[in-house]
């Protein structure tokens, strides 16, 4: 139970940020079919058990059609055979158990009064099936254990697809993800940027995916070890900004706290207990369209007095 309680902790942001899309999913009538990418299967690119990977599109309309909000699932990590093995017949790791419709809310919502800037954006959803935060690329099987650790090669053939749909014209792109997507959003800022034309807005938004290296509470370095695990598993290194892996080793560019300093694309870093998507959709707009320079929303844990857990807690 004590490496599960570990394990239990690196998922945990993750809930937190699905359960806030869920808040308002009831609300929002935005439901998007689900696209397979069956042409990047002949590239290798595919998922934990070898399906196609896939992503859901909301085309944009009037202002927005030259805007691109590309948004990456999160969902954890698998950090060896095993752990990959439980993932690869799930929707965490086969597109074959993915929904055939998602409900696009909060920043990917279609509502104007819910979500200003940036509704009607063509807005994209890439499901996540690698277990690697998109970075994984070897290519051998495992023929007793049919496993395929392809990530990078599914954000490779996800960002073509998507550039010959029409983000080759993007006049503002922005990556976003949360978790394990939001991680993604970080270790492929650049790399989304250099895709984009010459000249078009691009940013990158991170929520609840910067993970940072400390000891827990039993005085380990339980997520070193298990970044480690992760880029050792799906042959990661290869795919982690070269600016952090020429001064550490692999494990440690998975956390954004060696990273974020040599990232040249603006980027917004997302990690709160408890803000609304309200609120933080409106930054996120005042930053990306330079309206307003704020540098952080919210106080310190728990300096809001107003959140009715801390009220009944």
């Amino acid at each position: 139970m004590v490496n599960g309680g570990k394990q239990l902790r690196l998922w945990c942001s993750a809930f937190a940020c699905a359960l806030l899309a869920l808040a308002v999913a009831e609300a929002d009538g935005l439901f998007v079919d689900i696209t397979y990418l069956e042409s990047a299967v002949a590239k290798g690119a595919v998922c934990l058990d070898g399906s196609a990977p896939a992503y859901h599109l909301a085309p944009g309309f009037g202002s927005g059609v030259n805007s691109w909000l590309v948004h990456f699932e999160g969902g954890g990590w698998c950090n060896n055979v095993t752990t990959c093995q439980q993932r690869m017949h799930t929707r965490l790791g086969s597109s074959k158990e993915m929904a055939k419709q998602v409900a696009f809310s909060g920043i990917l919502s279609d509502a104007p009064g819910y979500n200003q800037d940036f509704h009607n954006w063509n807005k994209v959803r890439v499901r996540y099936c690698d277990g690697s935060s998109f970075t994984g690329d070897k290519e051998e099987v495992d023929p007793r254990t049919n496993i395929h650790y392809r990530g990078a090669r599914i954000w490779q053939a996800v960002l073509e697809d998507l550039l010959a749909k029409g983000m080759n014209r993007a006049e503002n792109a922005l990556i976003s993800g949360c978790s394990a997507g939001g991680l993604t959003s970080i270790l492929h800022c650049d790399r989304f940027h250099q895709l984009l034309p010459v000249g078009a807005r691009v940013k990158c938004l991170s929520d609840a995916g910067f993970f940072i290296n400390v000891k827990d509470i039993a005085g380990e370095n339980h997520a070193a070890a298990f970044f480690n695990d992760v880029v050792t598993t799906h042959g990661s290194a290869r795919n982690l900004p070269s600016s952090c892996t020429s001064k550490l080793p692999a494990g440690m560019c998975f956390f954004p706290q060696n990273e974020v300093k040599q990232i040249q694309t603006p980027l917004f870093i997302l990690n709160s207990a408890y803000d609304s998507w309200q609120k933080i959709a409106k930054a996120v707009g005042d930053w990306f369209y330079d309206r307003s320079p704020f540098q952080k929303v919210d106080c310190p844990y728990p300096c809001d007095s107003t959140c009715p857990i801390l009220k009944n807690s």
